[in-house]
């Protein structure tokens, strides 16, 4: 089992426990905000039993990663318009905030604190035993059925445990860093291999998998396509996804964190024919995901090709652009290569 103190000298390890933000409260109460999502540094420095400039120490030496995980300074109209909302009572022309994750995530960088020392001892003992409790199997009445679960069972297992874990040795081995390295592209081998053995029994059946997927994705509506996409990414390891559905979007259907921890946003379109994705949604997304959000991962989904001029824009700002043939592997089982 690791010890807690590597919490503090890897990011990569550190990332792979931020969703366990219920271990604050277990090891000891922390208070919100009247809005119910947000914290104070105030408030921090007291749950961790620290001072302000210590707390505000720790943010200045790991600001992006703390960043990525909810901490952000409102100012001007935000920050006028959180106080009427809240409720607070500020002349401060600033506010820094900070989500459960973010809070979670001082706690695994705090090293002068007993409540973030207890905190990180916590999440690594949460960790072992969710590694070593026996997997529950059930035996369902269907071969096929059965065939496919094992698949979807183990890929899960790959993608949210074993990687992750290979990611957190990797951060913190010296001297067995490239045999980890080959270890992690063998099982992402094998788990490539399963996505082939599961097609290739589909056929052996009788069935048409590329069919059957072009149909089942052409009669969805937008909204079923943005639950699929979210499914597919949970599939795949990634944590904390959700469906957004909301108009004032920005053109982000969807959010994320990838098995190693990178923020990601997704752009689901469910066209079919001759439609390609015109520039000016890729302009929209770009600058929601990128200038905005600033994610670590922007992933543009359609169920159609895309423009030339889009397709420029995307390799200009790093958007990962998913087109229909993509779409339909990524739902017949193989892992997209961006989430690896």
């Amino acid at each position: 089992m690791l010890k807690e103190s590597v919490l503090l000298e890897s990011q990569t390890l550190r990332s792979g426990v931020l969703e366990r933000t219920d271990v604050l409260d277990r090891v000891k109460a922390l208070s919100l905000l009247p809005d119910g999502m947000h914290v104070t540094t105030a408030m921090v420095a007291t749950y961790f039993e620290v001072t302000v400039k210590t707390l505000e120490s720790v943010v200045e030496d790991h600001r992006n990663e703390l960043r990525a995980n909810g901490y952000h300074v409102l100012t001007g109209t935000r920050l006028t318009l959180f106080k009427r909302a809240s409720g607070i009572q500020s002349r401060s022309r600033s506010l820094a905030l900070y989500s459960r994750r973010a809070v979670l995530n001082v706690a695994m960088l705090l090293r002068d604190s007993e409540v973030a020392r207890q905190v990180r001892v916590y999440l690594l003992d949460m960790e072992y035993l969710a590694r070593t409790q026996p997997v529950d199997n059930p035996v369902p009445t269907e071969p096929f059925s059965f065939d496919a679960r094992i698949d979807q069972r183990i890929t899960h297992i790959l993608g949210r445990t074993i990687v992750p874990m290979l990611n957190a040795l990797i951060a913190t081995s010296g001297e067995h860093r490239l045999e980890l390295l080959e270890l992690r592209e063998d099982i992402e081998n094998v788990e490539r291999r399963l996505c082939w053995h599961h097609k290739r029994l589909a056929t052996l059946e009788g069935s048409a998998p590329a069919e059957n997927v072009r149909s089942t994705l052409k009669a969805m509506t937008w909204q079923a396509f943005e639950q699929h996409v979210a499914d597919l990414l949970r599939r795949d390891g990634c944590t904390d996804v959700v469906v957004r559905q909301a108009r004032s979007d920005r053109g982000i259907d969807v959010t994320g964190r990838t098995a190693d921890g990178r923020t990601v946003a997704v752009q689901c379109k469910n066209r079919s024919g001759r439609w390609t994705v015109p520039s000016a949604d890729m302009q929209k997304f770009a600058g929601a995901a990128r200038a905005i959000n600033r994610v670590d991962l922007a992933l543009f989904v359609a169920t159609c090709n895309f423009s030339h001029e889009s397709q420029a824009i995307a390799d200009l700002t790093g958007v990962v652009t998913v087109n229909r043939e993509e779409v339909e592997a990524w739902t017949a089982g193989v892992r997209l290569k961006a989430l690896r």
